[in-house]
């Protein structure tokens, strides 16, 4: 008799995490990837909504509950809106402690993935103690733009583990000059100071989490100003990235990466000046910071492409179970 689908299901997802292969790691490492982009999304629909802080103590929500109860000072939306992004993060927390159970059970055993894999439940314990200090201190600008911050630093996790367990453990052999690679490094570091550039925007504009948080006493013209020319550079090394990749041929899948990281550029420039000259509505700055968070990603898959490390090793045989030996036959007299 066939079993029934939703046992199906629970088996494989148990032999996922329990009974690894490179390909169930590889999945789980994704849905790292996945949940920390909804986290950042889920962030930003506080600071939209001024949802900051709905739940006004840490680590209850208000008072001597842990879920939102009602509360004269905070209306019931922005409690449950503030209490939903809490809850995505020990979603987020379940995962990486997964994914790191499964590279332990991996076999054979990589110690580089079990490293990438720790790296994501403590990152995740290390946000949440940030956004602790987030609430302690009312939303100053500083410890938002630092709860922001790491989740693209624990991505690089997700990410670096997600590429590395579908490749193997041999020596980097480079894919592409080394000046390119160098240019490529350079874009990295060139994305990330776009992002740290756009933390202190919103920390200087209406969208800091509550109408009474502080804001940076920054001029938020001159600081929007300074985020779109670090944008500017991030392009143009972006084109010249384009250009030695296709002059020094590069293999197809760097490309691809190349190509996409322009698309998801250009498309975040055109949201980053429609939502200036809106006046910069609530849902344009929430597909601005999804448009961040996928820029940066596609930076570290072109990085990752310029280098191949083999294939992966091949997984080693589950034994089979004991089983006893058959009953001897007595034979006639």
């Amino acid at each position: 008799m066939a079993e029934r689908p939703s046992s199906n299901l629970l088996n494989r997802a148990w032999n996922a995490v329990w009974r690894p292969t490179p390909g169930s790691l590889r999945l789980l490492a994704l849905l790292g990837v996945v949940g920390n982009v909804v986290i950042v999304v889920s962030g930003g629909a506080v600071r939209v909504t001024k949802s900051g802080l709905g739940c006004p103590d840490w680590p209850r929500c208000s008072g001597d509950s842990l879920v939102p109860t009602h509360n004269p000072e905070h209306h019931v939306l922005n409690m449950s809106i503030e209490f939903g992004n809490r809850l995505i993060t020990f979603v987020v927390l379940a995962v990486g402690a997964l994914v790191f159970v499964a590279a332990l059970r991996l076999r054979p055993r990589r110690k580089g993935l079990v490293w990438w894999a720790l790296a994501q439940p403590m990152s995740v314990v290390a946000q949440a103690v940030i956004g602790g200090i987030v609430v302690l201190t009312e939303l100053h600008p500083a410890t938002v733009s630092l709860h922001f911050l790491v989740s693209p630093a624990l991505l690089v996790f997700c990410v670096a583990l997600w590429i590395r367990a579908g490749e193997g453990d041999a020596p980097p052999r480079p894919l592409a000059a080394p000046w390119t690679r160098r240019l490529v490094a350079a874009l990295i570091v060139a994305c990330a100071a776009v992002m740290v550039a756009g933390t202190v925007v919103t920390g200087t504009g209406p969208h800091a989490g509550d109408a009474e948080a502080r804001r940076y006493g920054f001029d938020i013209t001159d600081v929007a100003r300074i985020h779109s020319v670090l944008a500017w550079v991030t392009t143009a090394l972006t084109v010249i990235v384009l250009i030695a990749l296709y002059r020094t041929g590069a293999p197809p899948a760097a490309r691809r990466r190349g190509q996409e990281l322009a698309g998801l550029i250009v498309a975040q420039g055109v949201v980053g000046y429609v939502q200036y000259f809106l006046g910069v509505p609530e849902g344009l700055v929430l597909l601005h910071m999804l448009g961040s968070v996928l820029m940066w990603l596609a930076a570290f898959r072109l990085f990752f492409a310029l280098r191949d490390r083999g294939p992966v090793p091949a997984a080693e045989p589950v034994a089979a179970p004991a089983t006893a030996a058959p009953a001897e036959t007595p034979q006639p007299a």
